[in-house]
């Protein structure tokens, strides 16, 4: 959290430099603003600072209608569906599409899988499919590189459901099977 003469300069300044970084909240009112709201600023004793959005409601306070903090910069809202896209790529990168589909996915995220896969070409330019695909490879890889796991046993915890699937698009990926990269490693050693 940024110190308490800071915020109150730039509270004071109206400064958009630190928009999004803290929130003021008024005590006697049960409001908390932006540091750019552009309403009458009130007495420094009725003003508690919060890092966050959440903080601040959290200890009781209401967003105020008009400069409307929950979509300060640096939050989930003001990032808009690229927010969205970003908790879809955590999930699949920790294995939500190897055991589910991109239905149970958009579930998650409360969409339908329709309007997350125009998402995903939006902002990432591939389809969820696809960087699941990806991040297998790319755990797969790092396997290959750090372990001396058998090959089913890489495939199995790089997320592909049989070994032919994982040299299938190893090789397709890659230009060689998995074991060759293996041989290359241990011959480099």
């Amino acid at each position: 959290m940024i110190d308490v003469e800071t915020c109150e300069a730039a509270r004071y300044r109206r400064d958009p430099a630190f928009d999004g970084l803290f929130f003021t909240a008024v005590k006697t009112t049960g409001i908390y603003c932006r540091p750019v709201c552009p309403v009458k600023q009130p007495l420094s004793k009725n003003v508690v600072y919060y890092p966050s959005a959440p903080a601040a409601e959290r200890a009781g306070f209401r967003p105020c209608l008009r400069c409307r903090p929950e979509t300060a910069p640096f939050c989930p809202a003001w990032k808009g569906t690229k927010s969205t896209v970003e908790r879809a790529l955590k999930l699949i990168s920790e294995g939500a599409l190897d055991t589910g589909s991109i239905a149970d996915l958009a579930d998650r995220l409360g969409m339908g899988a329709r309007h997350l896969s125009r998402l995903f070409k939006q902002h990432v330019g591939a389809s969820p499919t696809q960087c699941a695909r990806t991040f297998r490879l790319q755990k797969a890889k790092r396997l290959l590189n750090n372990t001396d796991l058998l090959m089913p046993d890489i495939a199995t915890q790089s997320g592909f459901s049989s070994l032919r699937r994982f040299n299938a698009a190893f090789s397709e990926l890659y230009g060689r099977p998995p074991t060759d990269i293996r041989r290359r490693r241990e011959y480099a050693s």
